[in-house]
């Protein structure tokens, strides 16, 4: 097994722990999402057999979805996977393409980090005020609390992709 410093087989550097945690995040969201279906699925059998369903089950999918997007962002980052337009960009240099991606990753790494720093302010108050949902009571400030710091693992996705752009030949 190559060390930290190692490159790999095809040139690249081995994964960071940004691709780590990354590869983690999204692994916690595909896991949270299938969870989501089970018991939408669950819920509606019971409706279906029984006239009653999970009681709550559009709570816990609301806030199952909104962590599990979260989760996904900085994976889809670290693989460029996110959708980008390039109908002015397609006859540029590849040079100014790599710049213009680099100046994007920053302008996203910026608006990431004020997300989170705004969802982590909001989820201290959710927390602190007890706010909860509304059938099960479920206390959300946690969750806005987690989807603020997968936030700012997005921020240090972007930036490391930005880098990984900067390492790339001409």
């Amino acid at each position: 097994m190559a060390g930290e410093g190692a490159a790999t087989g095809d040139g690249a550097p081995p994964p960071g722990v940004v691709d780590r945690v990354a590869r983690g995040l999204a692994v916690f969201g595909g896991l949270l999402m299938l969870a989501a279906a089970l018991m939408v699925t669950t819920s509606v059998l019971l409706r279906w057999l029984f006239a009653s369903g999970v009681k709550g089950d559009f709570e816990m999918v609301q806030i199952a979805t909104a962590v599990a997007v979260f989760a996904f962002l900085p994976l889809c980052q670290l693989k460029r996977g996110n959708v980008f337009v390039d109908t002015f960009t397609l006859r540029t240099p590849a040079s100014f393409n790599r710049f213009l991606d680099r100046l994007w990753d920053g302008l996203y790494a910026g608006f990431a980090l004020l997300i989170g720093w705004r969802l982590i302010v909001g989820g201290l108050d959710a927390i602190g005020s007890r706010t909860s949902s509304m059938v099960l009571a479920i206390p959300i400030g946690w969750a806005i609390l987690a989807v603020g710091v997968m936030a700012f693992v997005l921020a240090s996705a972007t930036l490391v992709s930005a880098v990984r752009l900067l390492r790339e030949p001409s």
